[in-house]
Parts: C-alpha cells; structure tokens; sequence
C-alpha cells in the first residue's frame, strides 16, 4: 500500500489537500489495483485519473481489444476530434491515442504476454484509453527506444473525459484487475 499526503511540494502543482491511498494485491493470475482519494479540505476540487498499464506484446498490430463497440472517443492524433467506434475489435497499425469514453467494466486484449489474453476488469472508470507511439513517435520519447513501438499496447482504465468532482469530506474510489487467463 501506498499513501500520499498533500505537502508544500504537491501545493505548488495543485493547491488543494487531500490523501491518496493506492494499494496493490498480486493473486497467481491477478494484479488488483485499488485506489482512492480523500478530500479533506473545505473546497470542492477536481481531478482526472488514468492508471497506466503497459503490456508487452509480440506484435501490436496482431492484438485486438474488446468491448469498445459502440462508444465515443477522442482521437488526439486527429486534433480531438470525435468518432464512434464502430468495430467489434479495435486493432492497431499506426500511432494510436484515443479516450474512449462511457466503456463497458470489462475488456479483453488478446496477444499479450506471450500470446495470451489479459481481462481488464474496471470499477468506476468509466474511460479507457488505447495508446501506442509508433515509429515516429517513439523518436520523440527520451526514454523510449525506437525498436519498442510493436511491442507494447496501452490499455489504461480512467476517468479522463471528464474530470472526477470531489466535494468537502468525500472519497472517490476506483479499482481495476488485470487477470492473465
């Protein structure tokens, strides 16, 4: 578990008190991420929360993701425009950076680790976002080689669409599992 208080540190970025507890569990094929933020403070603030999950895949443009038939995302690599996603299964074959928003709880990336599938199962994080640099991209990462855009996919539950509203003395609560099956 881990625990970040408010300091003169985080005041300078963000002014504004609060706890943040984020805890992991590791089962033999689960990693449970749960993580929650208390405002203790006599202001409403707000915020946007992505959790960052990088898989290793043998080859990004044969990994496929479900359960985004249907939904509405913002393309960023198209200056924010707005589409509908419209394919059972979202594939990957060029710079890729997209939040899909309003997702269902549970997705399913297949290709990963080795060629197998992981479930992605979400509480209260309702975006999900799909990323990859590609090649060109990848040059302009400082800490990213340039060989390593096809063997990676991003698939990060949050709430980013919209930022998340937390009133005086109220904890917002997400929580995410990743299942290797």
């Amino acid at each position: 578990m881990f625990q970040l208080l408010d300091n003169e540190f985080t005041r300078s970025m963000w002014n504004y008190p609060f706890s943040l507890t984020y805890r992991l569990i590791l089962r033999e094929k689960e990693l449970h991420f749960n993580i929650s933020v208390y405002n203790p403070g006599a202001e409403t603030h707000s915020f946007t929360l992505l959790l960052h999950t990088y898989f290793k895949v043998p080859d990004v443009r044969r990994c496929q993701i479900t359960g985004m038939r249907g939904c509405t995302y913002i393309d960023k690599t198209r200056e924010g425009a707005l589409y509908q996603e419209h394919r059972d299964v979202v594939t990957i074959n060029e710079w890729t950076d997209r939040i899909y928003q309003n997702t269902p709880l549970e997705h399913i990336i297949t290709n990963v680790v080795s060629g197998r599938k992981m479930r992605m199962q979400k509480y209260n994080l309702v975006d999900t976002v799909v990323w990859n640099p590609w090649i060109e991209k990848a040059k302009e990462i400082p800490d990213f080689g340039e060989e390593e855009f096809p063997n990676l996919v991003c698939v990060e539950a949050g709430h980013v669409s919209a930022p998340v509203i937390l009133p005086p003395g109220t904890v917002f609560e997400a929580s995410q599992i990743l299942q290797v099956m």
